[in-house]
């Protein structure tokens, strides 16, 4: 592949997009059948123009956290390069839109479609920063699989992006040609992990049940147990953000609801029970969580909530069958962990001068 040489109007601070040179080769693709339905025609391809006026630069696309999404968002729009590319832009890539023959391409206008930038970014990687579905559709027709997979400086593929920004017509065109799922980026973060970090359930519905067509890639299902470099599976993420819906979804395509993260030994239950959501609680409960499961140093989720003088969760997690017994690495029971010590008693019949003690939630 060729790499891309600045002009002298270029800016040096690298916060372009470095493919705008592949951009410009890609004039030599052939010419759309029809013809545009107004404006001057000298027999050639005109390359797109602005009014005059002072140059702006264009804004940067940062996450919630303040980290850019790519580092090569604030380029020129692709939108201009459509019309060499045939078609309109749509709004949700259909990956059964008329799209052009590969035959038709020569070795040039392959590598340019092929350009890696300065920052890693294929042409896939921008037409999904830019949201050009067009583009995106005849890259997926034209590029061979290995191409969908590569990852920028970031260790981003266009799917993790795809994801990032909420495209799920975009996600879904890429399971379908096969981009792989199972890869994960500098954070270790597959495109599902993603999904569950920023709250998109159309994408990670698209990646759980999208499957790629015949002889495009590997149909079985995602490794939902799968740890990113802080140790959390996509579940423990959902629950982290308190979002059931996700919880939901995962668990109906196989996450195990007792997988323990990495670093302490938590379960899905533990966390719930750290978010002091006790919706969350009785639901993973109810979807079958092991209401005694142990931590690294062998605390159960009561052990959690007697410590942090959540009665209302004691109660329930009690009630689901907690042993308030069980001690942890520390030789501590719950009941030695909170200062209401009644309300953890497993015992229903206690009775003191004759009469029922009674245990309030």
């Amino acid at each position: 592949m060729s790499e891309a040489r600045k002009g002298p109007d270029e800016a040096d601070e690298g916060q372009y997009d470095s493919g705008i040179e592949s951009l410009r080769s890609l004039r030599s693709l052939p010419e759309p059948t029809s013809a545009p339905a107004s404006g001057p025609s000298d027999g050639g391809p005109q390359p797109c123009t602005h009014p005059p006026g002072p140059a702006k630069e264009p804004q940067e696309k940062e996450d919630a956290d303040g980290e850019r999404a790519d580092s090569t968002y604030g380029s020129s729009s692709l939108t201009e390069t459509l019309s060499l590319l045939g078609g309109p832009e749509a709004e949700d890539p259909a990956p059964r839109s008329p799209l052009p023959h590969a035959g038709a391409l020569s070795p040039q206008q392959l590598e340019a479609l092929t350009y890696i930038s300065e920052d890693g970014d294929t042409l896939v990687h921008l037409a999904v920063i830019h949201e050009a579905p067009a583009v995106l559709l005849c890259c997926l027709a034209l590029l061979p699989q290995e191409v969908l997979d590569i990852q920028n400086n970031l260790y981003q593929t266009a799917l993790h992006l795809a994801v990032h920004l909420d495209q799920p017509g975009a996600v879904r065109a890429l399971v379908l040609k096969g981009a792989s799922r199972a890869l994960q980026d500098r954070h270790g973060d597959t495109a599902l992990h993603v999904a569950c970090q920023r709250q998109h359930l159309a994408c990670a519905r698209c990646l759980l049940e999208g499957r790629p067509e015949p002889g495009r890639g590997p149909s079985h299902s995602l490794d939902l147990q799968l740890q990113n470099w802080q140790g959390l599976a996509c579940l423990h993420i959902a629950t982290l953000q308190k979002n059931q819906p996700l919880m939901e979804l995962l668990l109906q395509n196989g996450a195990d609801i007792d997988v323990q993260e990495g670093t302490s030994g938590k379960t899905a239950l533990h966390l719930a029970v750290e978010t002091q959501e006790r919706g969350l609680v009785q639901f993973l409960l109810q979807a079958g969580a092991q209401v005694d499961a142990r931590m690294l140093n062998g605390c159960t989720p009561l052990h959690l909530a007697a410590g942090r003088g959540l009665m209302g969760i004691s109660s329930t997690l009690c009630k689901a069958g907690a042993d308030s017994l069980l001690r942890n690495v520390e030789d501590e029971t719950p009941q030695d962990l909170t200062e209401e010590s009644l309300v953890l008693l497993p015992f229903d019949d206690l009775k003191i001068s004759g009469k029922l003690l009674l245990c309030t939630d």
